[in-house]
Protein backbone atom coordinates (compact mmCIF):
# COMPACT_ATOMS: atom_id res chain seq x y z
CA UNK A 1 0.00 0.00 0.00
CA UNK A 2 1.43 3.33 -1.09
CA UNK A 3 1.57 6.45 1.47
CA UNK A 4 -0.55 9.18 1.03
CA UNK A 5 1.11 12.12 -0.43
CA UNK A 6 0.64 15.83 0.92
CA UNK A 7 1.21 17.50 -2.35
CA UNK A 8 0.21 20.82 -1.21
CA UNK A 9 2.45 20.51 2.19
CA UNK A 10 5.35 19.70 -0.37
CA UNK A 11 4.65 22.78 -2.45
CA UNK A 12 6.05 26.08 -2.99
CA UNK A 13 3.19 27.83 -2.17
CA UNK A 14 2.87 30.56 0.23
CA UNK A 15 -0.76 30.99 1.68
CA UNK A 16 -1.34 34.69 2.84
CA UNK A 17 -4.41 34.73 5.01
CA UNK A 18 -5.61 38.67 5.40
CA UNK A 19 -6.89 37.62 8.71
CA UNK A 20 -3.34 37.62 9.83
CA UNK A 21 -2.76 40.91 8.77
CA UNK A 22 -5.23 41.98 11.25
CA UNK A 23 -4.29 43.71 14.31
CA UNK A 24 -5.46 43.47 17.61
CA UNK A 25 -7.16 46.40 19.39
CA UNK A 26 -10.18 47.91 19.62
CA UNK A 27 -12.36 49.58 17.14
CA UNK A 28 -14.87 52.93 18.22
CA UNK A 29 -17.15 55.14 16.95
CA UNK A 30 -17.03 58.77 17.57
CA UNK A 31 -20.39 60.49 16.72
CA UNK A 32 -20.55 63.98 16.11
CA UNK A 33 -24.14 64.06 16.47
CA UNK A 34 -24.31 62.95 20.09
CA UNK A 35 -22.58 66.81 20.43
CA UNK A 36 -25.60 68.37 18.45
CA UNK A 37 -28.37 70.49 19.55
CA UNK A 38 -31.44 68.77 18.13
CA UNK A 39 -29.32 66.63 16.53
CA UNK A 40 -28.34 68.88 13.41
CA UNK A 41 -27.29 72.70 15.60
CA UNK A 42 -23.48 73.06 16.21
CA UNK A 43 -22.95 75.98 19.17
CA UNK A 44 -19.26 76.01 19.37
CA UNK A 45 -19.02 77.10 22.69
CA UNK A 46 -20.77 74.02 23.87
CA UNK A 47 -19.22 71.70 21.65
CA UNK A 48 -15.84 72.75 23.17
CA UNK A 49 -16.91 72.29 26.76
CA UNK A 50 -18.28 68.66 25.61
CA UNK A 51 -14.98 67.52 23.89
CA UNK A 52 -13.09 69.04 27.14
CA UNK A 53 -15.39 66.56 29.55
CA UNK A 54 -15.62 63.71 27.36
CA UNK A 55 -13.38 61.01 28.33
CA UNK A 56 -10.95 60.60 25.43
CA UNK A 57 -8.58 58.16 27.26
CA UNK A 58 -11.32 54.94 26.38
CA UNK A 59 -9.81 55.91 22.87
CA UNK A 60 -5.47 55.53 24.02
CA UNK A 61 -4.27 53.07 21.15
CA UNK A 62 -7.60 52.17 19.82
CA UNK A 63 -8.89 52.30 16.32
CA UNK A 64 -11.15 55.10 15.56
CA UNK A 65 -13.74 56.37 13.22
CA UNK A 66 -15.13 59.88 13.46
CA UNK A 67 -18.39 60.66 11.66
CA UNK A 68 -21.76 62.22 11.87
CA UNK A 69 -25.00 60.21 11.82
CA UNK A 70 -27.22 62.91 11.18
CA UNK A 71 -27.96 65.02 8.34
CA UNK A 72 -26.19 68.25 10.18
CA UNK A 73 -23.89 70.43 7.71
CA UNK A 74 -21.15 70.86 10.23
CA UNK A 75 -18.01 73.07 9.57
CA UNK A 76 -14.88 71.36 8.75
CA UNK A 77 -12.78 72.32 11.90
CA UNK A 78 -15.49 70.23 13.74
CA UNK A 79 -13.77 67.02 13.30
CA UNK A 80 -10.58 68.52 13.01
CA UNK A 81 -11.06 69.62 16.98
CA UNK A 82 -12.51 66.18 17.27
CA UNK A 83 -9.05 64.74 16.05
CA UNK A 84 -7.18 66.87 18.23
CA UNK A 85 -8.50 65.14 21.79
CA UNK A 86 -7.55 61.80 19.44
CA UNK A 87 -3.78 61.66 19.32
CA UNK A 88 -3.51 58.94 21.70
CA UNK A 89 -5.25 56.75 19.13
CA UNK A 90 -3.47 54.21 17.27
CA UNK A 91 -5.61 55.47 14.10
CA UNK A 92 -8.21 58.17 13.46
CA UNK A 93 -10.39 57.75 10.36
CA UNK A 94 -12.79 60.50 9.06
CA UNK A 95 -15.66 57.84 8.24
CA UNK A 96 -17.78 54.42 9.11
CA UNK A 97 -16.90 51.08 10.88
CA UNK A 98 -16.34 49.71 7.22
CA UNK A 99 -13.75 52.48 5.87
CA UNK A 100 -12.08 52.21 9.46
CA UNK A 101 -11.34 48.54 8.82
CA UNK A 102 -10.05 49.21 5.29
CA UNK A 103 -7.60 52.19 6.63
CA UNK A 104 -6.73 49.47 9.13
CA UNK A 105 -6.03 46.71 6.36
CA UNK A 106 -4.34 49.58 4.28
CA UNK A 107 -1.68 50.33 6.98
CA UNK A 108 -1.46 46.46 7.59
CA UNK A 109 -0.68 46.08 3.98
CA UNK A 110 1.78 48.73 3.46
CA UNK A 111 4.09 47.41 6.75
CA UNK A 112 4.03 43.99 4.98
CA UNK A 113 7.71 43.03 4.24
CA UNK A 114 7.03 41.39 1.16
CA UNK A 115 10.84 40.51 0.39
CA UNK A 116 9.64 36.72 1.64
CA UNK A 117 7.16 36.74 -1.35
CA UNK A 118 9.59 37.35 -4.08
CA UNK A 119 10.12 35.25 -6.90
CA UNK A 120 7.16 32.74 -5.24
CA UNK A 121 3.58 31.30 -6.28
CA UNK A 122 1.47 33.07 -3.22
CA UNK A 123 -2.41 31.64 -3.09
CA UNK A 124 -4.47 34.81 -1.17
CA UNK A 125 -6.65 33.01 1.21
CA UNK A 126 -10.14 32.82 -0.05
CA UNK A 127 -12.17 31.83 2.74
CA UNK A 128 -11.54 34.91 5.13
CA UNK A 129 -13.53 36.48 7.89
CA UNK A 130 -16.49 38.69 5.69
CA UNK A 131 -15.08 41.80 7.60
CA UNK A 132 -12.04 41.87 5.50
CA UNK A 133 -12.98 44.41 3.24
CA UNK A 134 -12.47 44.04 -0.27
CA UNK A 135 -10.20 46.52 -0.50
CA UNK A 136 -7.69 44.64 1.26
CA UNK A 137 -7.32 42.31 -1.11
CA UNK A 138 -7.22 44.81 -3.91
CA UNK A 139 -4.10 46.39 -1.85
CA UNK A 140 -2.54 42.78 -1.22
CA UNK A 141 -2.81 42.10 -5.07
CA UNK A 142 -0.73 45.53 -6.01
CA UNK A 143 2.16 45.17 -3.54
CA UNK A 144 2.68 41.60 -4.13
CA UNK A 145 1.84 41.21 -8.29
CA UNK A 146 5.26 43.17 -8.85
CA UNK A 147 7.17 40.67 -6.81
CA UNK A 148 5.30 37.39 -7.12
CA UNK A 149 6.11 34.36 -9.52
CA UNK A 150 2.39 33.55 -9.48
CA UNK A 151 -0.97 34.87 -7.60
CA UNK A 152 -3.87 32.76 -6.96
CA UNK A 153 -6.89 33.11 -4.72
CA UNK A 154 -8.87 30.99 -2.85
CA UNK A 155 -7.22 27.39 -1.09
CA UNK A 156 -4.51 25.45 -2.52
CA UNK A 157 -6.66 22.16 -3.02
CA UNK A 158 -9.48 24.66 -5.28
CA UNK A 159 -7.80 28.00 -6.26
CA UNK A 160 -8.39 30.42 -9.09
CA UNK A 161 -5.23 31.64 -11.04
CA UNK A 162 -4.89 35.27 -10.93
CA UNK A 163 -1.50 35.90 -11.80
CA UNK A 164 1.37 34.52 -13.79
CA UNK A 165 4.78 36.26 -14.32
CA UNK A 166 6.35 36.39 -17.81
CA UNK A 167 9.76 34.43 -17.41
Amino acid sequence: MEDIVNRVAKSPLITIDLEDLRPSGERHVVDLAQWLESGFILREKEFRQALVSHDWSQYQNQFVAVQCSSEAVLPAWASLLVTTYLQEAQLVVWGDPHQLEQAIYDQAIAALDSQNYQGKPLIIKGCSDPSVPQSAYIGLIRKLQPIAKSLFFGEACSSVPLYKAKK
